[in-house]
């Protein structure tokens, strides 16, 4: 993966509330209490580069079907309803894969956790 689109993916995620970044089976992986959220992959796929995200409950048949050239339903987690983004296209919808980062976040995160994500900015007096 270009390195400027693994920087800008590990911006999106370690913008999270107590996101952290750890290497697993040779990739970055994403985390919220050591509960991994998002991991990218690149020797999977045709060798193709992407992120995989645990999507909510019924969701994984529809995002795929609705974009196969880009969303698909990777090994190991597949069948935990897990998807699979890639990353190499020439563009890649950076808001829509923001929300999908978030989605998969919540679904991992402790509810206190991700219930801060709703909760409005705290003013500085």
């Amino acid at each position: 993966m270009r390195p400027n689109r693994l920087e800008r993916l590990r911006s999106i995620c370690l913008a999270l509330p107590e996101a952290t970044e750890k290497e697993a089976w040779g990739d970055p992986t994403w985390r919220v209490r050591d509960r991994i959220f998002a991991m990218q992959k690149g020797n999977f796929e045709g060798g193709r580069p992407s992120v995989w995200l645990k999507a909510p409950d019924g969701a994984q048949r529809m995002l795929v079907s609705a974009r196969p050239e880009v969303i698909f339903i990777p090994p190991y987690v597949g069948h935990k309803g897990w998807i699979g983004v890639y990353l190499d296209g020439k563009s890649i919808d950076w808001g829509e894969l923001a929300a999908l980062i978030e989605d998969s976040y919540r679904l991992i995160a402790p509810k206190r956790i991700a219930a801060s994500l709703d909760a409005p900015p705290k003013r500085r007096t």
